[in-house]
């Protein structure tokens, strides 16, 4: 259904209200559909730069090169009750944003000391409780 319309996307989700999907992509946004096209909705990079222009990374293929600027959101889960949008990005570690979306804040960035190298998933159990997924204690993405 949407071949070509996004570069990379990850894991996908749907908002409390069953709207979406939101899916992380390869420049490091969080898309929306909003039924018609996909809008930005959140981004995790707390330096995003001219560098993580989406179609300068498309043209140039250099996700992977601007990753470690950029982010890279691998996991996403909403919280059914407040609608914040937890993330699992394997260079940031795990974040959150808001139902509104903008930049998202960094939660967790080391777990007992050792930093978070490749944060790949995020799950939310029935009590808020949140459980995410590291990859690597040692190697990060790229």
């Amino acid at each position: 259904m949407f071949v070509n319309q996004v570069h990379g996307p990850e894991s996908i989700a749907f908002d409390p209200l069953d709207r979406g999907p939101y899916t992380g992509v390869a420049d490091g946004r969080i898309l929306f559909w909003n039924g018609h096209s996909w809008t930005h909705f959140a981004y995790t990079s707390p330096n995003r730069s001219e560098v993580c222009n989406p179609k300068e990374c498309a043209a140039l293929h250099s996700y992977v090169n601007s990753e470690h600027i950029c982010g890279r959101p691998l996991g996403l889960r909403f919280e059914k009750r407040t609608g914040d949008l937890y993330i699992a990005d394997a260079y940031f570690g795990l974040m959150k944003v808001g139902p509104e979306g903008g930049p998202a804040i960094s939660l967790a960035t080391e777990a007992e000391g050792v930093p978070l190298r490749f944060t790949n998933d995020v799950d939310i159990d029935a009590h808020g409780n949140v459980y995410f997924t590291d990859s690597s204690s040692y190697y990060q993405r790229m």
